[in-house]
């Protein structure tokens, strides 16, 4: 057999299978009544371009995934190569109370979700529906604007997450 045999319960097995799994982190934020918060994600994906529609998953026991749900918007910006430090703050890894956005320089577009400068893209969504997954709520957000980063070409790498370690693409 081409596959390891692992004894570890399902989640166990779940866990070590999914970090084979490369994906491109951002970070999700919203913000409701003068409140804002934001959190690292790698969970985001292109539902529909017609209508433009996207989706993210949040656990439903972060600030994030209760400012969504309050504000009806969302919005995510997608962390370039150089951002680490950024999805380690956005991931709690700074301790869970701390005002995440403190000292960094970020922007609203239609929805007043906050983005964040110096990423690869930003995506600014008004909640169109969401799906009870257990722990966590998909996000569907209808795309009400969209741009592109501004930096040069040579810096439009993104950041990427496997096997629970951050990467780069090599060209």
């Amino acid at each position: 057999m081409d596959y390891l045999e692992n004894t570890l319960p399902l989640q166990g097995q779940l866990r070590l299978a999914m970090r084979q799994w490369a994906s491109g982190i951002g970070v999700a934020a919203a913000a409701h009544d003068g409140a804002l918060h934001g959190m690292t994600v790698s969970s985001f994906t292109s539902v529909s371009a017609d209508p433009p529609v996207v989706l993210v998953s949040l656990h439903k026991d972060t600030r994030t995934h209760e400012l969504v749900l309050e504000s009806g918007a969302f919005g995510v910006t997608l962390l370039a190569a150089d951002q680490q430090e950024l999805s380690d703050r956005f991931a709690g890894r700074l301790g869970h109370n701390e005002d995440r956005f403190s000292g960094l320089e970020w922007f609203t577009l239609v929805t007043g979700s906050p983005l964040l400068y110096g990423g690869l893209a930003v995506f600014d969504c008004r909640l169109k529906d969401s799906y009870d997954a257990v722990s966590t709520t998909v996000m569907f957000g209808e795309v009400v604007n969209a741009r592109m980063s501004n930096r040069p070409e040579d810096k439009l790498q993104p950041l990427l997450y496997f096997n629970r370690d951050y990467r780069w693409l090599k060209e």
